[in-house]
C-alpha cells in the first residue's frame, strides 16, 4: 500500500491580520485551500471546503480517489453557496483548492485556482497544476510571457474557485506516483515570492521536516505579504494506517465552517 508521510506548516505572514488559508496532511490526503484575498469570508470558504474534502476523503476509504474528490468539490460548492444564502456578509467569499488523495494504489489531484502542486522526483521539481488565473490564460494563448505575467497588475485575478457556483468545476487528474516521490502543495503566499528554482534547491538539500520550515521562512524573508501554507509529503510503501491527519489554519476554528445543516435547510426550504 502507498501512502503519504508528511508535514504541514501555515503562517499568517507579515502583512495580513488573519489567516485565510486552510490545509491538511495525512497518510491518504493532503490539501491546501487559500481563501481569496479581498473577498468577504475567505477564511470561511477555505475552512468549509477543507472540512468537506477531509470528511469526504476519510469517510470513503477504498473508493476511487477521483470520484471522491469530484463529489467533494461539488459538495463544497453547495456548502459555500448555502453559507452565502444564509448570511449576506459572506457574499463574494471564495477559495482555491488543491488536494491529492490516494486509495493506496491510485492517486488523483483536484485543483481550482492558483494554489499549486509540485512533484519532486530524482532531484527535479515538476509543477503538476495549471493556475486558473487571467495571466496564465494569456500565457497559454501565447499573448504574455512568464516574466510579464509575474509583474502584471492582474496577476492575482483568479478565474476558477470554490465560490458557490457548481459550474466552476475542478481539474481532476490522475498522478502516477511511486515510492520516494515528494509532493508539495502550497498557497501562492509561497510561490508569489519564492522561485521554483529556490524551491527545487531546498527540496534537493533537506528532508521534509527541515525543507518545509525553510520554504515558509523564505516567503517571510521575501516580504511575507500573504498567508503562507505548505504541505510536503513523501510517498512511502507500507501497511495501511489510520487515515487521520493534521489540520492547518482557518479550518481549526469551528465557527469558520458552514455547517451541513445550513445546506440541508436550504435544500428543503
Amino acid at each position: 500500500m502507498l501512502r503519504f508521510s508528511g508535514v504541514g506548516r501555515t503562517h499568517v505572514g507579515l502583512v495580513r491580520p488573519n489567516n485565510e488559508d486552510s490545509g491538511f496532511v495525512g497518510p491518504t490526503l493532503m490539501m491546501v485551500a487559500d481563501g481569496v484575498g479581498g473577498n468577504a469570508g475567505g477564511e470561511v470558504a477555505s475552512a468549509t471546503t477543507a472540512h468537506v474534502v477531509v470528511a469526504s476523503a476519510l469517510s470513503q476509504p477504498g473508493r476511487s480517489p477521483s470520484g471522491v474528490l469530484a463529489d467533494a468539490v461539488g459538495d463544497s460548492q453547495r456548502r459555500v453557496a448555502a453559507g452565502i444564502r444564509h448570511s449576506s456578509d459572506l457574499t463574494g467569499m471564495a477559495t482555491t483548492l488543491t488536494a491529492l488523495l490516494t486509495d493506496g494504489q491510485h492517486f488523483a489531484l483536484a485543483h481550482l485556482g492558483d494554489s499549486r502542486g509540485y512533484v519532486f522526483r530524482e532531484h527535479q521539481l515538476t509543477r503538476v497544476t495549471n493556475d486558473h488565473t487571467w495571466v496564465q490564460q494569456m500565457q497559454d494563448q501565447g499573448r504574455m510571457t512568464e516574466t510579464e505575467a509575474s509583474v502584471h497588475p492582474w496577476r492575482n485575478v483568479v478565474l476558477r474557485t470554490v465560490n458557490g457556483d457548481e459550474a466552476s468545476a475542478a481539474d481532476i487528474v490522475p498522478l502516477a506516483l511511486r515510492p520516494g516521490d515528494r509532493v508539495l502543495l502550497t498557497s501562492d503566499g509561497l510561490t508569489d515570492l519564492v522561485t521554483e528554482d529556490r524551491i527545487e534547491q531546498v527540496l534537493g538539500s533537506h528532508d521534509d521536516d527541515v525543507a518545509i520550515d525553510l520554504l515558509v521562512e523564505a516567503a517571510l524573508i521575501a516580504g511575507g505579504r500573504d498567508n503562507v501554507t505548505c504541505v510536503l509529503a513523501t510517498v512511502i510503501e507500507g501497511p495501511p494506517v489510520a487515515a487521520d491527519g493534521a489540520l492547518l489554519g482557518a479550518v481549526h476554528e469551528p465557527s469558520n465552517i458552514v455547517d451541513a445543516a445550513v445546506v440541508r435547510a436550504s435544500a428543503t426550504a
